[in-house]
């Protein structure tokens, strides 16, 4: 697996990432991506597939078709290592969770709970009988 640093120096899979952030909370096709990035298909599905394989974005496979999504925990973790270097305190450092219980990743609880609740609303929305109204882009 490349390092999230590596993967992340390449500045059209930054590219790709912002346009998938900025598609949140909802992802984008393949196709979509071409479009907004403007390259091929071919270089894009490159580009995702080490975004994927380095767990930044998740894949969501509906026949054929593709869609992608940002998995923001990585990014967490960039973010943690970056605040640090500036002389940022450390993600628990201080909080009360942090001195009872300092292994416990408080963060990292809080972001897998909001993944689990978004992946719960995107079910319920995909059941026969419900609706949710069409995405605009």
């Amino acid at each position: 697996m490349n390092d999230i640093f590596d993967v992340l120096a390449e500045p059209m899979r930054r590219d790709i990432l912002v346009h998938l952030h900025n598609a949140a909370p909802g992802d984008m096709s393949v196709g979509d991506v071409v479009t907004v990035v403007g390259s091929t298909q071919p270089t894009v599905s490159k580009h995702l597939k080490v975004l994927r394989d380095a767990g930044l974005v998740t894949v969501r496979e509906v026949g054929q078709h593709r869609f992608y999504r940002v998995n923001p925990e990585p990014l967490a973790i960039v973010e943690g290592w970056v605040s640090v270097m500036n002389g940022g305190p450390t993600p628990i450092e201080g909080s009360s969770v942090g001195r009872l219980l300092p292994e416990v990743d408080a963060a990292g609880v809080g972001r897998t709970l909001g993944r689990i609740a978004g992946d719960v609303v995107a079910l319920l929305g995909d059941l026969p009988g419900n609706s949710r109204p069409a995405k605009s882009r």
